[in-house]
């Protein structure tokens, strides 16, 4: 037969367990609210940095094969269609032979940090046709981009 002192035992949790799982929770769900976010910002960064990547794509075949890069603007935005991203671009004396490397950044805002993503192509200034295209993509949040 069981006795009283063993029945109330087998009942419940101690205050020590109760203590260390809310110590446990406590720890717990700041890191996971955190990972939460952290996964959230990085798939707006991967969405607007795929939406920026096409802008600028569109952009720099604008100029590039219309043969206006010489004479065109050097920033602007892509109006109602896409809010919140601007435009600019930046030519400049290739190292080899006497092509004209342009530049296109597409900047762009992702939960108040600015990100930018660059494409880079090659004309030739004599024909002001494409004769080689490389494009890099790189985000950063300080809102340049050194790196191609």
């Amino acid at each position: 037969m069981k006795t009283r002192s063993s029945i109330s035992r087998l009942r419940g949790f101690t205050f020590v367990e109760i203590l260390a799982a809310l110590v446990f929770l406590a720890i717990l769900v700041p890191a996971v609210v955190e990972g939460i976010t952290l996964a959230s910002r990085v798939s707006e960064i991967v969405e607007r940095g795929s939406i920026a990547t096409e802008l600028a794509q569109n952009k720099l075949n604008e100029l590039s094969l219309n043969g206006v890069w010489a004479t065109a603007d050097t920033s602007g935005d892509f109006s109602n269609d896409w809010p919140g991203y601007r435009w600019e671009f930046k030519q400049s004396t290739w190292e080899m032979d006497s092509m004209t490397q342009l530049d296109l950044t597409v900047y762009f805002n992702v939960q108040g940090r600015e990100q930018a993503v660059v494409l880079s192509t090659l004309v030739n200034p004599a024909d002001a046709s494409t004769t080689s295209t490389s494009t890099s993509g790189t985000s950063s949040s300080s809102g340049t981009s050194s790196s191609k």
